[in-house]
Formats: structure tokens, sequence, C-alpha cells
């Protein structure tokens, strides 16, 4: 790289990680309106849990769409209109009186915005900007962007519902989360693709290529469980632990830390898939996180456990993202990366749906959690054994350079 290339690349990765930190970050605090925004319209907390998981399922059925476009039209335009649809739907769910408001707002608008500003999108530009043997380190560096705005929210969104209620809150982080506008500018041009990318396919035989690969598939059906256990505990954790009788600072500290510790995660595991095969950190990532929550559950829940278990989360918390999107980039090339990451991120947000909503049902039928965090478990060792068959290797047709791009 150039010293003009990579000065270019960097101001790339510093707009984009600090977008996804305001994307991110500000979905983050959903789970702490769930307890004061059911009490006060009088819901049970199955309509927000389906307004929370009505989000994800949005976010990940829209985000090959807009990965498409992003890869076809550039990323800047879409992202811009991302940050204006997510100010918009936080300003719905700041004047929310109906269930129906909370499913427009939240549900659909915020998911639509997600889809827009998320890490599909903004991964893909990151993707492009470095060579392939730091390509997997700077996407975990971007990915822990994610995890800092966490690490900020968290605190920032609790402190704003005790201060002023949960309706003007949800106005202040409309104001936040309105940057993502202008930093979206530093995406324009960002769909040009890798140098190292020399595939001449087009859009379709591009899907048609992945989708008959089995190693896309197997990322898939694995990403599902990502989104499944992530999600359950983001929403549901507050009031879970509230339920325990423990303290709202406990609560708050708890997402904190997974925030904090997610930052250190992600980029480890961004920088552990630069040296080992990615898939098998997949495989000790997801093991290892149902062998945490096993064991957070088999043991009384006291404030200590829970700084231990979430802190342990942390480590593994979005440590999937550059694995699952430095697979996509080392098997398929980056000219489609925004698309085909997209489409893995289908699978993850029914995942993410899915953990939500159950969360929310259990609880009501059953007054407890725990049927859903023994599912979470067994599903991750699942997921731990999927993504062990599969191949990583460059597919051939990428090797060999066309003769436009040896020119």
């Amino acid at each position: 790289m150039t010293t003009r290339t990579a000065q270019a690349a960097f101001v790339v990765l510093v707009c984009g990680t600090l977008l996804v930190f305001l994307s991110f970050g500000v979905r983050t605090t959903f789970g702490f309106f769930m307890a004061p925004v059911s009490a006060d319209l009088g819901w049970g907390r199955e309509t927000l849990s389906f307004a929370a998981a009505l989000q994800n399922l949005v976010w990940g059925i829209s985000t090959p769409f807009f990965g498409f476009l992003s890869d076809r039209f550039g990323p800047a335009k879409v992202a811009a209109l991302g940050g204006t649809l997510y100010v918009g739907g936080l300003l719905v769910m700041s004047q929310a009186a109906q269930p129906t408001d909370a499913i427009l707002g939240i549900g659909v608008m915020c998911g639509l915005a997600a889809a827009m500003t998320g890490f599909p999108i903004v991964l893909s530009v990151i993707g492009r900007k470095f060579p392939p043997e730091t390509r997997s380190f700077y996407l975990g560096i971007a990915s822990a962007g994610g995890a800092s705005g966490q690490l900020l929210f968290v605190p920032l969104g609790q402190q704003f519902i005790q201060a002023n209620g949960w309706a003007v809150a949800f106005i202040y982080l409309a104001l936040i989360v309105g940057l993502t506008i202008p930093l979206s500018t530093a995406l324009a041009g960002g769909n040009a693709r890798a140098v190292d990318d020399n595939s001449t396919l087009g859009f379709k035989e591009s899907m048609r290529e992945a989708f008959a690969h089995k190693g896309f598939r197997l990322l898939v059906c694995g990403y599902f469980v990502c989104g499944a256990q992530v999600m359950f505990i983001t929403q549901h954790m507050p009031a879970y632990l509230s339920d325990l009788g423990h303290p709202a600072w406990v609560a708050t500290v708890a997402i904190t830390l997974i925030g904090a510790f997610n930052i250190v995660g992600s980029i480890i595991w961004g920088k552990l898939g630069g040296i080992y095969p990615k898939k098998n950190m997949l495989c000790i990532l997801y093991a290892l996180r149902s062998c945490a929550m096993l064991v957070f559950i088999m043991f009384p829940i006291t404030p200590t456990s829970v700084i231990i278990f979430t802190s342990v989360m942390g480590l593994m918390w979005l440590g999937t993202v550059p694995l699952t999107s430095g697979i996509v980039a080392q098997v398929f090339g980056t000219r489609y990366m925004a698309t085909l990451v997209g489409v893995t991120f289908i699978s993850h947000q029914i995942g993410s749906f899915l953990g939500v909503w159950m969360g929310g049902i259990s609880y009501d039928l059953y007054g407890t959690y725990e049927p859903v965090f023994w599912g979470a478990i067994v599903v991750g060792f699942a997921a731990s054994l999927v993504h062990y068959p599969i191949d990583e290797r460059p597919i051939q047709r990428l090797r060999a350079p066309t003769p436009q791009a040896a020119e």
C-alpha cells in the first residue's frame, strides 16, 4: 500500500468504526426500556420482546438487499439513508402509545436502519481497503467498534431513562444516532473491489457459486446460533437479574462488561483468524460460549458470578463477526462481499428473532428464562461441530488473475 492509499484506508477504518459504534451501541440500550415501557403502557413483556425480535428479523432479511445496493451503487448512500431511518424509528418510539407504534418504530424502521448501517455494509468496505494478510485483524478492530458502543451507551441509556423517563431517553438517542449520517460520507467509493480480487463473475453467477459451496451453507447455519445466543442475553439479562432480586447496577455492570471485554475479544479473534484457520477458531468460540453459559446457570447467580460470566462472554461476543466475514472474503473475494455477508446475516438475525421472542414467551409462560438458556447451550455445541467441515480455501477461479487484473 502506498502512503496515500494507507491514509485513505485508515480514514475509512476510523469513520466506519465510529458508524458501527453508534449504530450497534444505541441498539444495546433497548433491553433497559423493556421494564419501564411495559409497566408504563400496561404491556406484557412479550409485546416489546416481539418488537425487538421483529427488528432483528427485518434487519436480517433486508441486509442482503441493502448489501447488493451497497455493492452496486455505493455504501455511502445506503448508510446515510439508514441513519435517517434510525432517527425516525427512535422518534416514533418516543411517542408510542400502542403496540403498533413499537412494531413500526423499533421493529421495522430501526430494523431497516440496522441493516443499512451495520457490520455487513461497513466491514465490506474495510475488507476491500486492506490486503489479505491484515484483513482479518482490521475487521476485528471495526467489530470492536460496535463493542465499544455498547460500553458507552448501556450506562448512558440507563442514565437517560432514570433522569428523564423512557420517552425523552428515546429522543436523546435519536439525536446521537443522527451522527451516522455525516459519518457515512467516508464510505463513498467503498464498493470498488480489493486489489487481490480477480473475480470476473457477475452477480447471479456469484450467488449461485456461493450457494453451491458447502462451506458457505454451513457458515449460514452456524451464524444462526450466534444471533440466538447474544440477542437473548442482551435483551433479557437486565430483566432476568431484576427478577432474581439484584439491584439495577448489576445489570448495568453486566451489559457494560460484555461491551468492554468485547473490544478486546473482537480484536483477539480477528488476529487469531489471520494466523490460524478461521473455521477452527469458530469451533472453539462456540464451544466456549456454551461452556460459559452452562457453568453460569448451574451455580447460584450472585453479583460476582454475573461479573465473571459477562466478562467471559464478552471475550467471545462479536468474535464471530471478523471470522465469518473473513471466511466469506477469503473464499469468494470482495466483489460482492456485502451481499454475501448479508446472506449469512439473515440466518444470524432469524436466530436473534427467535432468541429474543422465545425469551419473552418463556417468561410469560413459565416465569423463568432457564428453558431458553438451556436451548442456547445445546445449539452452541451444535454450532461448534457445524463449522469444522468448512473448506475455507479460496475457490480456484480466484487464484488466476484475469488479463485486466494482470495489466
